[in-house]
């Protein structure tokens, strides 16, 4: 394979991950963290969905549109709609090109689009919204804007709409996390390990078995996908990632305890959570 050969297949690789993030529509979920941060993956998905074509509308609650809009081109630039509500959320300035209701209020409008050209709606972000508003009234508004078929007005001929909340998992309990992951087609969850950053994708197809694969990544200054080595990428049957896997002297001591109690003798070593206690 020559270096261009091999240029244009990592290309194409770095563009069927981002296609498979857009591919189902509805609420795709970036779960950041503190030490792996999604605004930059945010970034990369919303120029991907410029450049297939679709209508892009910021809402940007977190930082400045200056800071969001920096890294890209004038032709991405050119193609966003950004709707700022980091300088004045509140609106009292009263501006008349402020949505009522702030950001929900301009949830609620693209709720009631009937434009056949499809549309991505990225949430910067999601936990700006959960931290100032009901849980329920944010869960209702997002499912209702990434089903259009629950909308009223609604026409079979209008467009795809995927939403993209950037989540920051740590500011938030178990309980709202769940409930927004229960309304996600795509769930992207960050992490990495040894300063290569990872994305595990869970996706969750009708009518069939959620499958999930990592993806092992870095992203380039312009937003671009820089795919590296990493662990296979094949999918896979659902597995939770938030559970840490059995080590292997885990597994071994495990054994070692159930070879010893067959044998009718307890094993003091083998003692843990519960051992001996009536579980």
């Amino acid at each position: 394979m020559t270096p261009s050969e091999g240029a244009r297949a990592g290309t194409g690789r770095e563009l069927e991950m981002l296609d498979s993030l857009l591919a189902l529509g509805g609420l795709v979920l970036l779960r950041d963290s503190v030490e792996w941060e999604g605004r930059s993956l945010l970034k990369a998905l919303v120029k991907k969905s410029a450049l297939c074509g679709e209508q892009v509308h910021i809402l940007g609650c977190e930082v400045s549109e200056e800071e969001f809009r920096e890294g890209f081109d004038s032709d991405i630039n050119n193609r966003l709609v950004y709707h700022d509500f980091f300088r004045d959320p509140l609106n009292w300035s009263k501006t008349e090109e402020a949505f009522p209701g702030g950001p929900l209020g301009a949830l609620r409008a693209m709720c009631k689009r009937t434009d056949p050209v499809p549309v991505t709606i990225a949430l910067d972000s999601l936990s700006w919204l959960l931290l100032r508003l009901p849980c329920t009234t944010l869960c209702q508004v997002l499912h209702a804007v990434s089903h259009q078929d629950s909308c009223p007005g609604d026409s079979s001929s209008v467009g795809k709409v995927s939403v993209l909340g950037l989540l920051h998992e740590e500011l938030h309990g178990p309980g709202p996390v769940g409930a927004l992951s229960s309304l996600a087609q795509t769930e992207v969850t960050l992490g990495g390990t040894m300063g290569q950053a990872s994305a595990h994708i869970l996706c969750r197809r009708p009518r069939q078995r959620p499958t999930d694969q990592t993806q092992w990544f870095s992203i380039l200054p312009d937003f671009s996908l820089d795919l590296q080595e990493g662990p296979s990428v094949e999918s896979q049957p659902y597995s939770d990632p938030h559970i840490p896997p059995v080590s292997k002297n885990a597994k071994a001591r495990t054994r070692k305890c159930s070879l010893v109690s067959g044998h009718g003798r307890e094993n003091k070593s083998c003692r843990g959570w519960g051992w001996g206690q009536g579980f």
